[in-house]
């Protein structure tokens, strides 16, 4: 069984549609634009908001002016919205039974993601928490994981990823260890096919078990 884990946070421990989608709704109506409903925005669940935003106001509106907004609200209502997936705590304690180093590794800023760990519980369970940091540094997967890498001494060869969408595969990819996507966040089984996963689980249940005989370039 691999020695770390690294382990996304939207999608993957945590449901947070309510929190996201209810902030960025916000951000847009401060800003005069009309809201998409929460389920049209389930597309921005997972990429970092610098990359969703230009999408959702249009090149030459004030992205800058819009994440401020979207930060305002999550981080006193938002992030709090949030719901636990059934079963990620068991996956949590079964694993670290196991002798298997948790770290989340999240796109969300760190300021953020360590309240939410703490918030709900998670963080007697999770060895290191490694986000990005406000002014968009570590924002991207690949530079995420290299980070935490390098700070937790991990081998990559006893390492690998978990997340719901493209970016984590990705980031995994480019780092050189094994991935796995969770098909109970927001990701689809295309998505994560499409960049590569190594191996695809439809329950947390599932993760220890496919540790074990975790094969890179296998689907399960």
């Amino acid at each position: 069984m691999p020695h770390n884990l690294f382990i996304d946070l939207d999608g993957t421990l945590i449901d947070p549609k309510v929190g996201i989608t209810g902030s960025i709704r916000f951000a847009l109506r401060e800003l005069g634009i009309d809201e998409p409903s929460a389920d049209e925005l389930e597309w921005c669940i997972g990429p970092p908001l610098s990359e969703s935003f230009p999408v959702l106001l249009g090149p030459d509106e004030d992205v800058g002016r819009a994440i401020s907004l979207y930060r305002d609200r999550f981080s006193q209502t938002g992030m709090y919205e949030a719901r636990p997936y059934a079963g990620v705590h068991d996956m949590l304690a079964n694993l670290k039974s196991a002798g298997v180093r948790c770290f989340l590794a999240t796109s969300k800023p760190q300021v953020f993601a360590e309240r939410i760990i703490e918030h709900f519980d998670f963080d007697p369970l999770i060895d290191g928490v490694f986000g990005s940091e406000l002014d968009g540094r570590r924002v991207d997967k690949t530079e995420l994981i290299r980070f935490v890498l390098e700070r937790t001494a991990a081998a990559p060869g006893s390492s690998r990823m978990m997340g719901d969408r493209r970016h984590d595969i990705a980031g995994a990819r480019n780092n050189g260890i094994g991935s796995i996507g969770v098909l109970w966040g927001y990701g689809t089984s295309e998505e994560l096919c499409k960049a590569g996963a190594d191996v695809l689980v439809h329950r947390p249940d599932e993760v220890p078990e496919v540790l074990t005989r975790f094969a890179p370039g296998e689907f399960s």
